[in-house]
């Protein structure tokens, strides 16, 4: 195999509408389904939802999905799964005595998008992060293994359940093993791998051993920029830490992946990029991960224009390359 093509999608909550936006663009501009132009794709948290929605197979074989149509869904389900009750909120303490949503709604909403299809179905493979709490270990979902073994296939829905169950957010999720003798207690895999590109690019070279080259394409959920004053956050406890310690991980994590593979994969010798990264600062709108309003969407949705005018060229340039390996 002369090159490998890899995608790799942030976690980020509602903000999973622009790299969906993006992927968007690159199939109206390929014509192509997304599950067609690469061999790997990578996902934390709704970055896994995404990944699964692209690689879902319809009756015939062909991809369910668009990213257009992925887009409609944090647009006509973002409230659902960011949903509590009166009730909820009340017994919750507002978030300091549990989860800030209870499961019902974003199960609701991964059962209508999944169904009953496997993580054996993915019709490019899949890598898919989470993290078992108990085992106090990385647990990475992997449709390769999945294919060959049944101890390691998951109904799609389950998958992506564990992979976004965002601490604070969501309660973890316990998933039965095959022969139900044991359990995982899994959580969000931003906890680790909230960019989840290194975690594709090693298992990329696992997986294609003979490659001669790889092309990663990065895509974020937005970089974080509302500050946090020292004179505000000297002051906080537990209790006021919890939900911002969460966001400065998952950034974090993310723009530490994107240093390192800036480095693994530098432009070839005839300046051909290997590693693409589309990632907007957030500079308006809420970076908030369950900010599912109407006014924050389409602030979202602007944003992910901007970075797709902004980076005209380099989309220009990365579907040729793709183009060219179809």
């Amino acid at each position: 195999m002369a090159r490998v093509n890899i995608l790799s999608i942030d976690g980020g909550g509602i903000r999973g509408i622009i790299p969906a936006m993006i992927l968007a663009e690159i199939e109206r501009r390929l014509q192509m389904p997304i599950a067609e132009q690469f061999h790997l794709i990578a996902g934390t948290s709704t970055g896994g939802i995404l990944a699964l929605g692209l690689t879902k197979p319809d009756a015939q074989g062909k991809p369910q999905y668009t990213a257009h149509d992925l887009v409609a869904l944090y647009e006509t389900e973002g409230a659902r799964i960011f949903s509590r009750s009166v009730w909820h909120r009340l017994h919750a303490v507002g978030n300091i005595a549990e989860e800030k949503y209870p499961s019902e709604g974003i199960e609701q909403v991964l059962d209508e998008y999944f169904g009953e299809a496997r993580l054996k179905d993915v019709m490019t493979d899949v890598l898919i992060t989470s993290y078992e709490i108990e085992r106090r270990i990385p647990w990475f979902f992997k449709s390769r293994k999945a294919k060959v073994n049944d101890e390691y296939d998951f109904p799609m829905k389950v998958v992506a359940r564990a992979t976004s169950a965002a601490p604070t957010y969501f309660e973890p999720l316990k998933v039965e093993t095959s022969d139900q003798s044991d359990y995982y207690a899994l959580i969000d895999g931003g906890v680790f791998a909230n960019n989840p590109a290194l975690c594709g690019f090693v298992e990329a070279q696992t997986m294609f051993p003979q490659a001669e080259d790889i092309l990663l394409v990065s895509l974020g959920t937005g970089q974080l920029t509302r500050r946090i004053p020292y004179d505000e956050a000297r002051g906080w406890g537990l209790a006021r830490w919890a939900q911002p310690l969460l966001n400065v991980v998952f950034h974090g994590v993310s723009a530490t992946v994107d240093y390192h593979l800036r480095h693994l994969l530098p432009p070839a010798s005839d300046g051909t990029k290997r590693y693409y990264r589309f990632q907007p600062r957030l500079d308006e709108g809420n970076d908030d991960l369950d900010d599912a309003s109407r006014t924050n969407i389409r602030v979202l949705k602007l944003l992910a224009e901007a970075i797709i005018r902004e980076h005209d060229d380099d989309l220009g340039d990365l579907c040729q390359q793709l183009t060219q390996s179809a």
